[in-house]
């Protein structure tokens, strides 16, 4: 239990319920997939949610059975019970960050960027920081500032149902003057066409995500001796984009997605210090070694008939011989760094020229 992460958590629940509702088809808000991702990372021993209660009947007696610490925030005449229930929530939350060092992770439950110097102070704490909100009404602001940001209408038990617009009224038809014998009909409302389902999103460029794992990689391998393992690369992936979730590519772990990505030749695997957290690297054959055969390849051609080859230009050379390739999913930041790679391996020569204002290649003699 001592190695647990101890959470606080904080709802600002008037952003949250109206968020669900206004964008989730009008469906109320379920504390439960919140509590549920929380348990995965940690032990909970700080509940609160901050509302005027007065207002969310329901929801009070569904926080309660979950042990959620109600903050009262009442609406008082011509006083703004917004600001109240934020400065109030934030008070709290700074109070708490001194009184329980044992507390190590804070969860902000808002989509609100006032809530960011909040952020940021307890973060100077060295507290770590986690964000939920509703996607649609969540300020771009905040979830940057967060350690890891989790969109509540991603979260493992949130049916996200499609927002239909309101029926109107059909117009009403003119009435017609009643002929003698005719029997009295009720007029018969158009039927409404069904509206086709609305489409899932659709998954995440996975190309996208291979040149991200690949150039995370190589820039903890560039940067430290030591070894890149997966807990590692998860929480520097965090760091460069807080809302980063493997499920959004369709894996259900961390460790899935890494598996896939190894079988694709992007990253290699091996057995790390703990068991569980295997050992990441790139890979030093296959992919480099067919990138660099295909450069010596594309400028031997080039060369002899024009001479030294400019890099400018050289890259869509190589993606017409291979209309796959990318640097990027090697490793590297650009294709300059990767021609200089492909220098130092004896691949081809590369040069500066001030006549030419560009770099040229020659192909490797012998």
């Amino acid at each position: 239990m001592d190695q647990e992460d101890r959470i606080a958590l904080f709802l600002d629940y008037e952003n949250l319920a109206l968020g669900a509702r206004d964008h989730h088809g009008g469906r109320a808000f379920d504390f439960r997939p919140i509590a549920d991702a929380l348990a995965e990372r940690g032990r909970v021993v700080v509940r609160r949610a901050y509302a005027d209660w007065s207002y969310f009947d329901e929801d009070r007696r569904m926080l309660t059975r979950s042990h959620v610490e109600l903050i009262e925030i009442p609406q008082r005449m011509g006083a703004s019970r917004k600001n109240a229930a934020d400065i109030k929530m934030a008070v709290d939350a700074v109070e708490l960050a001194f009184e329980r060092g044992y507390i190590s992770t804070f969860v902000i439950c808002t989509g609100d960027s006032d809530f960011t110097p909040l952020v940021h102070k307890l973060r100077e704490l060295n507290k770590r920081v986690i964000g939920v909100g509703v996607e649609k009404s969540t300020s771009a602001l905040l979830p940057p500032a967060c350690d890891e940001f989790l969109y509540y209408d991603r979260l493992e038990g949130v049916d996200v149902l499609p927002v239909r617009g309101r029926r109107g009224r059909p117009a009403a038809r003119p009435t017609e003057p009643q002929q003698p014998g005719q029997v009295d009909r009720e007029p018969v409302e158009p039927v409404e066409p069904e509206r086709p389902p609305a489409a899932e999103e659709p998954a995440r460029d996975a190309d996208a995500l291979a040149v991200l794992v690949a150039q995370t990689v190589a820039g903890l391998q560039g940067s430290s001796d030591g070894e890149v393992t997966a807990s590692r690369l998860k929480r520097t992936l965090l760091r460069k984009d807080p809302t980063f979730s493997e499920s959004d590519y369709g894996f259900r772990t961390f460790g899935e997605l890494l598996r896939h990505l190894a079988g694709h030749n992007v990253v290699e695997l091996a057995e790390g210090p703990a068991k569980g957290d295997p050992e990441v690297s790139l890979p030093e054959h296959g992919d480099q070694e067919v990138a660099f055969a295909l450069l010596r390849t594309v400028v031997a051609e080039l060369a002899a008939s024009g001479g030294p080859v400019a890099l400018s230009g050289l890259k869509n050379q190589l993606r017409r011989a291979r209309p796959e390739f990318s640097e990027k999913k090697l490793g590297y930041r650009s294709f300059l760094q990767f021609g200089k790679a492909a220098a130092t391996a004896g691949e081809v020569t590369l040069a500066w020229s001030a006549e030419a204002d560009d770099y040229l290649l020659t192909p490797r003699q012998g």
